[in-house]
């Protein structure tokens, strides 16, 4: 019984710190927006603090931290793919611009090709 009243206790929290970190976003685009005679630097400085300290918030929650572990393991990943070398990418790049060259040029012609055909009938 406490374990599922400390769960519904974290969820609330949770809860709770979700909804003041979107509330300190908001408040720091409006507070960017309504203190217009302020200089940019400052309103601007005020806008990274607030986005700095939400993401601090979030990812104090149960979400964040599953989303930091996401993020971990995609790094992990990352260095596992096998990228390929520049004389690939440039070969695969050419390759590329070649078939849409050339597909290009044959719908450009199947193009005039039925104009033509479709003149001759309607003329």
């Amino acid at each position: 019984m406490t374990e599922l009243s400390n769960k519904e206790i974290s969820s609330t929290l949770d809860t709770l710190k979700m909804a003041s970190a979107v509330a300190i976003l908001l408040s720091s685009v409006f507070s960017f927006y309504y203190f217009a005679e302020l200089s940019v630097l400052i309103r601007v400085l005020v806008v990274i603090f607030s986005v700095i300290l939400s993401l601090m918030i979030f990812f104090s929650t149960q979400r964040g931290i599953i989303f930091w572990d996401f993020i971990q393991g995609s790094r992990v990943e990352m260095r596992k793919v096998v990228w390929p070398t520049k004389q690939e990418t440039i070969q695969t790049t050419l390759t590329v611009f070649m078939f849409v060259l050339v597909l290009g040029i044959f719908f450009w012609l199947l193009d005039f090709l039925l104009l033509y055909i479709t003149t001759s009938i309607t003329s």
